[in-house]
């Protein structure tokens, strides 16, 4: 396997990295030295890159892949929650936040503006142990790129005032309300590391931090903060893509050599946690299903232990070959059960997550009790040559496929980088995990986990403690805060060029659409492919048309409950062998029923294609449909629904189909169907829905893989030995129907700290030019980018949520418009009367010319990067089959888009933004929230949620 993938990965290097800059032609820019070159040979795994330092101490780090006229910048600050003082937690998120609010030189929301119209994308991410911003943009933007990060670098602080902190707090407020205080499970996290680690550690707080510590943040105290840590010296440059080496050093120097180093920093040390006994703790949720959490401290990041406590974990507890899943999830004990090895830079733990099955009456020590007898079992078989290879395998996987972007590869020569010290991670880690042997997994599960303490931490529904594994038996040490850092100076930077002046911007280089090839199976069935060079890996997917839109009333969940049995055993495997088969070949085979489409999809390492594709098709043809499967996996759909009904979004959904569907349309359910539906379904249902369009309604098989056409039809060859007798499915017309006047459709989710809103009304069906496509083009500035008026009203402005958007949605028979956001509580009404007025604005007066110039330029770039990955490329053939239409559609689609007139934007506007038949949907906690929404003096329609 070593030799067959690094052969493999040398051609990927060869073909999607052509470097025409070696270190020999390059000439330094004065403050510029080179520290390493990397280039690939036949017998390396790497990613070529060269390695530079400036005078201020910045990493540079480029690695040049001309495959697509984009490119990729990404700084990571070493500087993470690690790094904040006690009472503080939350300021290098905090801060990630804030360096998106504008600098010196870019004005408040311009930076967002700028790439989004330069038809880019962009974003940041803060852990533990670093901070990250990175950009995707065609590769004419790339000076752009780096005069925007450049400013926030150097020349934030002036730009960060009391208005802009306190509408960042609020954001962050709201995204903890989204995604902790008010998502089910989404406490569970902060309270094992509150039990982990001593009072004080570095990672005893969430890196999204306390509310109390945020409520304590002063303007003073973020400045200091930026002044200690986010100086060049802390950071990593990295830059890949379709870049010229010279001219992007020389534009590096050029906008960050002028930026002062700042106050040195120092690698912290590792600092596992210790534990003498076992800690429990219980956390009350409003949850259906209760959870366990076990926690075990091991070591720190490439630590010489840690390949072999990932494999130890993934032999444990990953997968339907693990022996959590067969001990617990294959017995119906457990809806989930998982192990996994966690490390960051300063610690690692070894957790197992179980969400338990309410209908078997056993409770969380039960779940405990058979965790620990899963690890004897674990040490009582051993590990054997093969366990090693599957894991070993995975990780190859893994990698290989991380690779598929620019963004993937910049990204990982980011990490390597800060957390090594060198970029060139890849082959070290390889060599590492490929070292691994059953000796030394089976001794470190042995001195790290057999017989230690750990930590664990019952989550249980609200009043229902006796569920817990065990009584709650450590206190958490509350620490006082500490005196905020002070005392570092600004450190101004001096240019010898005119900052505040946005680069030149040459012209864009020209866009080639992927090659799409066409073909047939011998069976008649419709090949589409697209050849991607880039990595060693291939991707199958075959198309059937049968999907939720099929069901006859009752049916409610079948089509979802079969290709939920169709992942399950076959008639001459069991899961288990199936599973553990896919491994040995670095495979992943998946069923998934949408609306309209079923699909079985196969991602492999192309070296074994052909193995990849005979256990696609034992799959697909052998299904086994076990009794005691069916009965297991029909436990798992009830108590999902049940479980859903604890989610703000689920909920609004499904009040949302019950707004606006009508009960004879199969889409207006829920995919899983309801409580009463899946009880009824019966093992004969499912293999009569089985029979009936499985293989027979085989309609496409879409293909992305570094095979050529010849090669890939030969590999698909046992797809075209089975018997298709498709069925045409009659289309008629099913639709959502807006209310005839606004109405209010209210959901009660008690003690709620957010409230979903939903607002819809009907739209146009899909289509290549016409008003469809128009109506994207016309809600881009409404609520269709993070610039647009909604989420700058609700996020920016009002600090009502942390993020609200509005989009037209359309098959070939559906079509909706809807706005969506997550608000806080007490702005409910707030929020929604902000939402209509913007609607109403929007409808009398329309985008104005800078409006329409902004959407244009966005449109007319993005597909610099809109084609790069296989999965992008795959998603454009998947429609060109849906709707059956050819490439020749983007062509279509962007002569309207450079031909579309302000007047004709805004007169579409006018007729498809309603004011007047509007489903208001919201999910919220009625105590606080319904005596305000009765001021809007609309009608009020109580809904329950589905059973």
């Amino acid at each position: 396997m070593k030799k067959l993938l690094a052969f493999s990965l040398a051609i990927f290097v060869v073909t999607g990295c052509q470097q025409n800059n070696s270190s020999d032609e390059l000439v330094l820019p004065a403050g510029v030295r080179l520290v390493e070159t990397v280039n690939s040979t036949p017998d390396d795994v790497v990613i070529s890159y060269q390695k530079f330092e400036l005078d201020n101490g910045l990493t540079v780090v480029l690695h040049q892949d001309l495959s697509d006229p984009l490119v990729d910048v990404d700084v990571t600050y070493h500087v993470g929650s690690a790094r904040e003082q006690v009472g503080y937690s939350g300021f290098a998120h905090f801060f990630e936040h804030m360096m998106f609010q504008g600098s010196e030189h870019v004005a408040d929301e311009e930076h967002f503006g700028i790439i989004t119209e330069s038809g880019g994308t962009l974003n940041g991410t803060t852990n533990s142990d670093r901070t990250n911003y990175f950009n995707t943009a065609p590769s004419n933007q790339l000076a752009t790129l780096l005069w925007l990060e450049s400013d926030r670098m150097g020349f934030l602080l002036d730009a960060i005032t009391e208005e802009t902190f306190e509408n960042q707090r609020e954001t962050v407020k709201n995204e903890r309300g989204q995604r902790v205080d008010n998502a089910p499970y989404g406490r569970v996290w902060e309270t094992m590391a509150m039990h982990t680690y001593p009072a004080g550690h570095p990672y005893s707080w969430p890196v999204i931090g306390h509310m109390d510590d945020l409520n304590r943040a002063q303007v003073d105290a973020v400045k200091q903060f930026f002044l200690r840590w986010y100086g060049p010296n802390n950071a990593t440059l990295t830059i890949g893509g379709d870049i010229d080496v010279s001219e992007t050093l020389e534009m590096v120097v050029k906008y960050f050599g002028s930026i002062p180093a700042g106050p040195e920093v120092e690698k912290m040390p590792a600092m596992p946690a210790v534990l003498d006994s076992d800690r429990y703790a219980t956390l009350e949720d409003r949850i259906f299903m209760p959870a366990l959490a076990m926690s075990f401290p091991t070591v720190s990041l490439f630590d010489q232990d840690e390949p072999a406590l990932d494999a130890a974990a993934k032999i444990i507890g990953q997968g339907a070959s693990s022996i959590l899943y067969k001990n617990l999830v294959q017995t119906g004990r457990a809806l989930s059960a998982s192990l996994n090895h966690s490390c960051s830079e300063l610690a690692c733990t070894m957790t197992a997550i179980v969400v338990q099955n309410r209908q078997t009456g056993e409770n969380l020590a039960d779940m405990e009790q058979a965790v620990r007898e899963s690890f004897d079992e674990f040490v009582a078989r051993g590990v054997s040559d093969d366990d090693v290879a599957r894991f070993i395998t995975d990780v190859e996987r893994s990698q290989v496929f991380g690779l598929q972007s620019v963004s993937g590869k910049v990204r990982q020569l980011a990490y390597y980088e800060t957390f090594l010290g060198t970029p060139n991670g890849m082959a070290n880690e390889l060599s590492r995990y490929r070292a691994v042997t059953a000796d030394q997994v089976t001794d470190a599960f042995n001195r790290f986990i057999v017989g230690k303490p750990a930590v664990i931490v019952s989550v249980v529904p609200m009043g229902m403690t006796e569920l817990a594994a065990g009584a709650d038996n450590h206190e958490v040490e509350q620490l006082a805060p500490e005196e905020p850092m002070s005392g570092l100076a600004f450190r101004p930077a001096t240019d010898s060029f005119d900052r505040s002046a946005r680069p030149a911007v040459p012209n864009a280089k020209p866009i080639s659409l992927p090659t799409i090839w066409e073909g047939e199976l011998a069976n008649g069935v419709r090949v589409l492919g697209v050849t991607n060079t880039e990595t060693p890996t291939s991707r199958v997917v075959v198309g059937f048309e049968v999907g939720q839109r099929d069901l006859e009333p009752g049916q409610e969940g079948l089509s979802s409950f079969t290709a939920a049995l169709m992942s399950e055993a076959t008639t001459n495997y069991s899961l288990a062998e199936l599973d553990a088969m896919q491994e040995r070949i670095g495979a992943s085979v998946g069923f998934n029923m949408s609306d309209y489409q079923a699909s079985a999809s196969l991602s492999v390492l192309t070296d074994t294609l052909d193995g990849g594709m005979e256990i696609l098709v034992e799959r697909l043809l052998n299904p086994a449909f076990n009794e005691a499967d069916v009965e297991r996996i029909r436990g798992e759909i009830l108590q999902g629904i049940q479980q859903s009904k604890t989610s703000g979004p689920a909920l609004a959904q499904d009040a949302l189909n019950q707004a606006m569907g009508k009960p004879s349309n199969p889409l207006a359910h829920p995919s899983s169907g309801t409580t009463e539906s899946v009880s009824n379904i019966s093992r004969d249902d499912l293999v009569s829905f089985y029979s009936a369009n499985f293989p027979e309604q085989m309609a496409i098989v879409l293909v992305s893989s570094n095979l050529s056409q010849e090669e890939v039809l030969s590999a698909l060859s046992p797809l075209g030995e089975i018997a298709v007798a498709m069925q045409e499915r009659p289309i008629e017309q099913i639709s959502w129907q807006a209310p005839e006047a606004n109405t209010i459709y209210f959901m009660d989710k008690p003690e709620a700290a957010q409230s979903s809103i939903r607002i819809a009304t009907n739209g146009p069906l899909w289509d290549v030019n016409g008003d469809y496509w128009h109506a994207q083009l016309m809600n881009f500035n409404l609520g269709g980018n993070f610039n647009s008026r909604i989420n700058q009203n609700l996020r920016e402005d009002k600090g009502y949520t942390y993020g609200a958007r509005s989009g037209f949605s359309g098959d070939m028979e559906t079509g909706t418009f809807i706005v969506s956001a997550e608000v806080r509580a007490d702005s409910t009404l707030a929020s929604i009367q902000e939402v209509l007025a913007e609607l109403a604005a929007f409808k009398a007066e329309g985008m104005t010319e800078a409006e329409l110039n902004f959407m244009r330029s966005a449109y007319s770039q993005r597909d610099a990067r809109a084609y790069e990955t296989p999965s992008q490329k795959l998603r454009l053939i998947s429609q060109m089959a849906t709707y059956n239409v050819d490439a020749s559609y983007l062509d279509q689609r962007n002569e309207a888009l450079a031909n579309a007139q302000l007047n004709e934007l805004n007169a579409l506007a006018n007729r498809l933004i309603t004011d007047d038949r509007l489903a208001i949907v919201v999910v919220g906690d009625k105590a606080t929230v319904y005596e305000d929404l009765q001021a809007l003096g609309l009608p009020i329609v109580e809904l329950q949620p589905t059973e």
